[in-house]
């Protein structure tokens, strides 16, 4: 694991990025979307994010090979101490530890930028990812039912927490 250097996204990782979340999107283990992105799509998605929501990645040799981001969890204002946050792992490091760096660098943001809690939904047949967020203090809150269909299948959701 002392390997992955985790840093601040930068514009130039656009690609990176866009090709790991295309990744997942493919993978079918990590998101409801379906669309694909383009490498200029995220890049002005990397420029659409403030402070309090920051994008970083785990490199290795100069390869990213992982990216997390902090998102908005809601929009109206009491929801201000809650990040929802997103994490990507290239489909030849999975399983190899820097899921684990990333999401701990994200609990740090989050401390760091005043978060009381951090927010997911993961997709419960997601094993490596579920087994994460356990060993990293998260727990289940529930389990949405048929939240979204996904290649003509209805999938479930599970919505875990973290305080801080």
């Amino acid at each position: 694991m002392s390997a992955h250097r985790v840093r601040p996204a930068v514009e130039t990782d656009a690609a990176a990025i866009c090709d790991i979340y295309n990744q997942g999107i493919d993978d079918r283990l990590a998101t409801l979307e379906t669309e694909r992105r383009t490498p200029d799509e995220r890049r002005q998605w990397l420029k659409s994010r403030s402070p309090r929501y920051p994008v970083i990645v785990a490199e290795d040799a100069g390869r990213v090979l992982a990216w997390g981001s902090l998102n908005p969890f809601n929009p109206r204002e009491a929801y201000r101490h809650v990040a929802d946050f997103s994490i990507y792992v290239e489909r030849g490091h999975r399983g190899r530890g820097v899921g684990r760096v990333v999401l701990a660098r994200l609990i740090e943001l989050a401390r760091e930028h005043g978060y009381h809690k951090m927010v997911l939904s993961a997709f419960p047949f997601n094993a490596a990812g579920m087994a994460l967020y356990e060993r990293l203090g998260f727990r289940t809150v529930g389990v949405f039912k048929e939240q979204g269909l996904l290649d003509g299948r209805w999938v479930d959701t599970i919505v875990m927490e973290r305080l801080l």
